[in-house]
């Protein structure tokens, strides 16, 4: 691997890591606040938001300018958002303002992939960006349930600056930190020698040119099926991190700090099984994982009969692995895909578009299903059962697209092969 991507990689833990500590953190300040159930369920959709309605901008924007200043870009807008939850605004519009600065900072973060890394490198990078990912969401979660937690909270109050007088508001503080840290890295990422691509003033223009995109996307048959895939996979993971905390305050009991650290479960085993497909998954083999999806609507499910850690912990763990499995080679080829097509940072808001849409739509499904009256258990098996039906349309649409689209996989084939050799 080149030296610039181990700083891409660098930046993206400690963004990640801040994302992931600051939604424990977001989580217990509606908490302490009293704020109903169906609130702390629509943190996941509200940081959202922004990737849906700024799809359009965000790509060009990242294909406008070097990536490492987009990345810097964002992170700011990331620092703004935590300032403005301490200053009193609603944790859910200011984690929304936190989700505007995810939302242009991921077509930068992906698309760099493609314009350092030739393509037979990209599954090996993915798997180790979304290795370090995950890593960062096991770390992200625990580090959150731990500065909101008996143990480290009274120290961050201490040093805590004035205005500050909650557990939350402290550790949304301290985080503030680690934005800064993943910004000055931001700053030594190299520029690299694909050509800028002006940014439209009219944003008519630019809103057209992304539907054209995603339609391109669409109707091409290996891009549909893995950008389907990546879409259903990112819409059930962005909310199986709340589901996981619901379910162990119904099933174990659990407060949020014991809670956070079982989502760190969840991702511990996904980076082992992207690190698993990193090495034994081959670009032209990226398809053979879309069964995979299938099982893990089911396994969702099998959460409701789960009541004791020992088994919940291997459980969760597998289940993790599953999705990592599943989402490195589709992730891979949809880039791959999508950078021929287009470019790569539309490419990249094309897919952020699609996935934050499902991650929208599931978050806000599951949050009215909470709002309701509907208890956790009943939620997680509603929302299992659409998984694992919606997975099993999109093999079935693979297996129909199978006779017209072998020419394409040859084709591939031998890219992957010509730029090894």
């Amino acid at each position: 691997m080149k030296r610039g991507f181990y700083t891409i990689m660098a930046a993206q833990f400690f963004s990640s890591l801040a994302d992931n500590a600051l939604f424990v953190a977001a989580i217990e300040l509606l908490r302490t606040r009293g704020a109903d159930e169906w609130q702390r369920a629509a943190l996941v959709p509200m940081f959202a938001l922004f990737y849906v309605l700024l799809a359009p901008f965000v790509g060009a924007f990242a294909d406008a300018l070097p990536k490492g200043k987009v990345m810097f870009v964002s992170n700011s807008i990331k620092v703004v958002g935590c300032l403005a939850m301490l200053a009193g605004l609603h944790p859910l519009l200011a984690y929304a303002v936190v989700g505007l600065g995810a939302a242009a900072y991921s077509p930068a973060k992906y698309g760099i992939l493609t314009e350092l890394l030739p393509p037979s490198q990209l599954v090996k990078a993915n798997g180790w960006i979304e290795g370090l990912t995950i890593a960062s969401i096991i770390l992200g979660v625990v580090l959150g349930g731990q500065l909101v937690g008996p143990l480290v909270a009274p120290h961050l109050l201490a040093v805590a600056p004035p205005g500050v007088d909650g557990a939350a508001e402290a550790a949304i503080a301290a985080l503030i930190a680690l934005y800064v840290l993943a910004a000055v890295f931001n700053l030594y990422i190299p520029r690299t020698a694909a050509p800028l691509r002006p940014f439209g003033r009219n944003p008519l223009v630019l809103v057209a040119d992304f539907a054209q995109c995603n339609a391109r996307l669409w109707k091409d048959k290996l891009g549909q099926i893995s950008l389907a895939t990546t879409t259903l996979f990112w819409g059930v993971s962005g909310n199986l991190r709340y589901i996981v905390l619901a379910w162990a305050a119904a099933a174990l009991g659990y407060g949020t700090t014991q809670a956070a650290s079982l989502v760190g479960v969840v991702a511990i085993g996904t980076a082992v099984g992207a690190v698993v497909a990193s090495v034994v998954m081959r670009l032209e083999h990226a398809t053979r994982v879309i069964p995979l999806g299938v099982a893990m609507g089911l396994l969702v499910i099998a959460m409701n009969v789960i009541d004791a850690v020992w088994i919940a912990a291997p459980f969760l763990m597998l289940l993790g692995a599953l999705g990592g499995f599943l989402v490195v080679p589709m992730n891979a080829l949809l880039q791959h895909r999508g950078h021929n097509l287009m470019g790569a940072g539309r490419s990249i808001a094309v897919q952020n578009f699609n996935e934050q849409a499902c991650i929208l739509a599931l978050g806000a499904f599951y949050t009215g299903m909470t709002k309701w009256g509907l208890s956790a258990f009943g939620a997680i098996t509603i929302f299992g059962l659409v998984v694992a039906g919606t997975m099993e349309a999109i093999r079935r649409w693979h297996r129909r697209n199978g006779v017209h689209h072998r020419e394409e996989v040859e084709r591939l084939l031998a890219i992957a092969r010509s730029d090894v050799h």
